[in-house]
């Protein structure tokens, strides 16, 4: 079973220095390295990640996607039967389904595996933020939960978890949402949608919520982590000129080559890159049937009369 949650300390620097630690402890030896697998679905450019703990049973699955075909209104699980089929063939125990964010352009499968394989659903806290924003948008009534009470477990700052005998830290990382987070797991981070492969750069922050400056001290926390820790990322598009799809890469390869943040780039050179490029960016094409369901844990809006589920269209709100 996972065990439980253990909180952060007051002292701000706390988070950080803790996850620091169990990078260079689990580089050192001192704990397990996680053995990560990680499946791309190009329809979404998305990357899930089974995260297992070499001396037992235990993993976690990061961000999964469920299939959705936008102009038949139709779901489907073949993105989710991969990460299925990968728990059964190596005999695993989910102890958790860990979000990194309110995606916004992928639905969530986190129901669905949840009720295959099991596992606690997990999140950031400001999650309820999120859910404030959208659910005034989506206009979605008071039977709309604000409180994060659709998943099982609300992360904190610096809130402490295992994964078997893996150690892990989860980390606030705002600016692309609210919500966002990164859980660094032995010497292994999932940093969701902050940074992308060194010659792509990063996460866009126009969305609700969103703030470039709060992003570029974000990720200037994760690129304080030791060099050596590995980074999976959540989403590749492929920058130009490289042909193969590519989603792991190094803390100290982001620091020496990414093309938005490396060693050098300031703050007030950042924020005047990445609000002019946003600028310039259309909305995700999933972005209205996506927030209406990751918002809700991944479950879909509750049927009308007639049994049947609906997805609004806001009109110019976004």
């Amino acid at each position: 079973m996972s065990q439980p949650v253990v909180p952060s300390t007051a002292n701000p620097d706390a988070p950080l220095a803790a996850a620091r630690a169990l990078v260079e402890q689990t580089l050192a030896g001192a704990h397990p390295r996680p053995v990560v697998a990680s499946f791309f679905d190009e329809a979404t450019f998305t990357v899930s990640h089974v995260v297992r703990d070499p001396d037992s049973p235990a993993c976690a699955i990061v961000d999964s996607v469920l299939d959705f075909d936008a102009p038949s209104g139709r779901t489907a699980d073949e993105s989710a039967r991969h990460l299925i089929d990968y728990v059964g063939d190596h005999g695993l125990r989910v102890d958790w389904l860990l979000e990194t964010h309110a995606h916004a352009d992928h639905l969530s499968a986190a129901p669905l595996l949840q009720a295959r394989v099991g596992g606690r659903l997990a999140i950031g806290a400001h999650i309820t933020t999120v859910q404030e924003v959208f659910g005034k948008i989506f206009n979605a009534g008071t039977r709309f939960a604000r409180d994060g009470s659709q998943f099982d477990q609300l992360f904190a700052d610096g809130d402490r978890f295992r994964i078997g005998g893996l150690e892990a830290v989860a980390l606030h990382v705002p600016g692309h949402t609210p919500a966002c987070m990164a859980y660094v797991i032995g010497d292994a981070v999932f940093p969701g949608d902050t940074l992308f492969m060194p010659d792509y750069g990063t996460a866009r922050c126009d969305f609700p919520g969103g703030d470039a400056a709060q992003l570029y001290r974000s990720i200037h926390r994760l690129l304080a982590l030791p060099e050596a820790a590995r980074l999976f990322l959540c989403h590749d598009y492929k920058a130009p000129g490289r042909d193969a799809f590519a989603w792991e890469t190094t803390i100290g390869a982001q620091r020496t080559g990414n093309v938005h943040v490396r060693d050098g780039v300031t703050e007030a050179a950042f924020v005047a890159m990445r609000e002019a490029r946003d600028a310039t960016l259309s909305m995700p094409k999933l972005i209205l049937p996506s927030v209406q369901v990751n918002m809700r844990g991944g479950h879909l809006p509750e049927p009308e009369d007639n049994g049947v589920r609906y997805l609004k269209l806001p009109v110019d709100a976004l």
